[in-house]
């Protein structure tokens, strides 16, 4: 949340920023594809921003920001991978936040740097606790952001993570910029979370860890996800609905 004069309101709890990437087909969940294509995946993946930025904006205990990434796009002649200019990704994730949401650019070569380019935006924005969480998790209950926040703030925890059962982690916080936390992650296996809790043990900090929560980022874990309905006011619902529709069309084209 910001006050009235724009400025970030430091003293609403930790900040919580969300990575999250321009929904655009061929970019996003990609492990999906070819059971679902291109553009099916990237009108699913928007629904669980939709999802997320709807649950996470009814915490009252922490300011929200969003880290986005553009799409990469390929210019003819050229042999390297370019971002479309960032003004474009910009104002789509205009359009999905609620006021008051802040938002930036995602900058660093890999997800270890933009990673620590982050929690230094947040700390140099006053904040005494920072949390980061996944885009790929549209029914995660706000409650275990909240806890993570109370971890930092009053259980005297240097490092919060929330595990996934993939072996990753869909949430990480801090109080102060750590950044060899995440040199020399395995970015991306089974390996992850923990790499990261060798380097917090090399580093003597105390890690809380929240209960597990599963990423959808295969076919199989969206099946899992598609069957089991949200209650009436869990988050997640417009992704339930979606994914629901795009698997009974794969059903009917197999």
């Amino acid at each position: 949340m910001q006050t009235k004069n724009g400025k970030p309101n430091t003293e609403n709890g930790p900040l919580l920023i969300i990575f999250a990437k321009e929904p655009c087909p061929g970019q996003v969940k990609t492990r999906l594809c070819p059971h679902l294509s291109p553009e099916a995946a990237a009108r699913l993946y928007q629904c669980f921003l939709e999802d997320i930025l709807e649950e996470m904006g009814r915490l009252p205990d922490v300011s929200l920001a969003v880290a986005y990434a553009g799409a990469l796009t390929v210019k003819p002649r050229l042999s390297a991978n370019q971002y479309r200019p960032p003004d474009i990704a910009l104002k789509l994730f205009r359009k999905l936040v609620h006021p008051g949401v802040m938002l930036f650019t995602q900058e660093g070569a890999g997800l270890s740097e933009r990673l620590v380019r982050a929690f230094d935006w947040g700390f140099a924005k006053g904040f005494d606790a920072v949390l980061i969480r996944n885009s790929d998790s549209p029914d995660l209950p706000g409650e275990l952001i909240s806890a993570g926040g109370r971890a930092l703030a009053r259980g005297g925890a240097d490092l919060v993570l929330g595990p996934s059962p993939d072996g990753g982690y869909f949430l990480v916080g801090m109080k102060k910029s750590r950044p060899q936390l995440f040199q020399g992650i395995s970015w991306s296996s089974a390996a992850v979370l923990a790499d990261t809790l060798e380097k917090a043990r090399e580093s003597s900090l105390t890690v809380h860890l929240l209960p597990s929560w599963p990423d959808i980022d295969s076919i199989a874990d969206l099946r899992a996800f598609a069957a089991n309905p949200p209650l009436p006011d869990a988050p997640g619902r417009r992704s339930y609905l979606c994914a629901r529709e795009l698997l009974r069309s794969v059903i009917s084209n197999q």
